[in-house]
Formats: structure tokens, C-alpha cells, sequence
């Protein structure tokens, strides 16, 4: 049985449990292929469901790989807004949004694939989504950022788009060499590389 646990055939859920059902089965086949060798009929009898039942949810292969591209961009956009907003200490939001990038590549079900390393970004749809991922992440951290040092919108924006992408990249090289460096401790490398760039700029209660 497939990692996304398919039902029965002749099982019937929830039309909701069905779709996210559908969803973990696509997200199996899709990181395992990419977009383009995947194939509905392999997501249908991976979800255990018949092909009308797979296009009633999701008209086209398009359709569904947008619907998971959505989920999984959202998923890492939450996780990176829960770390700032579990601490008002900037050194641990540095280190918590950091961890989220970590945490986000090293999950079994590797959606960071479908975001990072899509072979379909010359689809207007798909790259809107991969490139409002990075926008949406950095916009988070931007506004931590102007708040503590006062520097305008723009500038704040430059930094956290960089330590966006420092994190992104860092997490990535990481999972290929993993077993070499610990988790947490590779993101506590990174986390000291970035914070001593971001406590570089003087506070914004120091400007006034």
C-alpha cells in the first residue's frame, strides 16, 4: 500500500475527505515523477478511485497539480508565520523561520519539491504560485524586519528575500548531504550566519 493510504474502492467518503484524500495521492505520484511523467490513471489507482471519480474532483491534471501546488505553498507559508509569531525575541525568529525551512524539506511527504524543483514553471499558473511562495515568506519576515530597525519597506524586503533564499538553499544542500550534519544543527549554523547579518542594523528605537 502507497504512502498515502488509498481507500477501498467503493469506499465512499466525504466529499472533503475524498479531496484531500486525492491530494496525498497526486502529491505521492507528482514528487515521485514530476508533472510531467505523472499520469491520472497511476493518481486514481494510487488513490484507489476510478478515473470519473478522481475527474470529478479535479478536471484536469493541471487542475489537481495546482490545487496541491496551493496547499503546499500555504503550508509553508504558515509555517514560516507561526515561527515569527511564536516569539517576540528577533535572535529566536531568526533561528525559528530558519528551522521552518528545515523542517519543511525534511518532511517525508516532500512537497518543498513541488515549490522548489517544479519542472513546470513555464506555466504562468505554476510559477505565480513558486514565486508567491518566496513573496509571501519574505513579506512575513520584512515586516519583523522594519518594525526592529526602522530600515524603509524596500530595503527590509531585500534582506528578507535573502534570508529567505539563504534558508531555502542552505535546507536543500542540507537534505542532499544529510546524515552529515544533524538537523538542528545545521539550522543553528545558518541561524548564526543570518542573525549576525540582521543584528548588524541599528534598532529602530536607536534611530529616533
Amino acid at each position: 500500500m502507497s504512502s498515502a493510504e488509498p481507500a477501498r474502492r467503493g469506499v465512499r467518503l466525504p466529499r472533503q475527505a475524498r479531496r484531500e484524500q486525492l491530494l496525498a495521492s497526486a502529491q505521492e505520484v507528482f514528487v515521485d515523477r514530476g508533472y510531467h511523467a505523472a499520469a491520472m490513471d497511476e493518481i486514481a489507482e494510487t488513490a484507489g478511485v476510478s478515473k470519473p471519480v478522481l475527474y470529478q474532483h479535479f478536471p484536469s491534471k493541471l487542475d489537481l497539480y495546482l490545487a496541491l501546488l496551493e496547499q503546499s505553498s500555504q503550508d509553508l507559508v504558515d509555517r514560516v508565520q507561526q515561527a515569527l509569531d511564536g516569539t517576540h525575541d528577533n535572535h529566536l525568529r531568526v533561528r525559528a523561520a530558519i528551522e521552518a525551512y528545515f523542517a519543511f524539506v525534511d518532511d517525508k511527504a516532500a512537497a518543498f519539491r513541488l515549490i522548489f524543483e517544479s519542472d513546470l514553471t513555464n506555466e504562468p499558473a505554476v510559477s505565480a504560485i513558486v514565486e508567491g511562495t518566496d513573496t509571501r515568506c519574505a513579506m512575513a519576515i520584512s515586516h519583523v524586519i522594519t518594525a526592529d530597525t526602522g530600515l524603509p519597506e524596500d530595503q527590509s524586503m531585500l534582506v528578507a528575500t535573502g534570508l529567505t533564499g539563504m534558508a531555502q538553499t542552505a535546507a536543500r544542500y542540507w537534505l542532499r548531504e544529510q546524515g552529515r550534519i544533524p538537523r538542528g544543527q545545521a539550522a543553528q549554523i545558518m541561524s548564526v550566519l543570518a542573525w549576525r547579518g540582521v543584528s548588524g542594523f541599528p534598532k529602530a528605537d536607536a534611530r529616533t
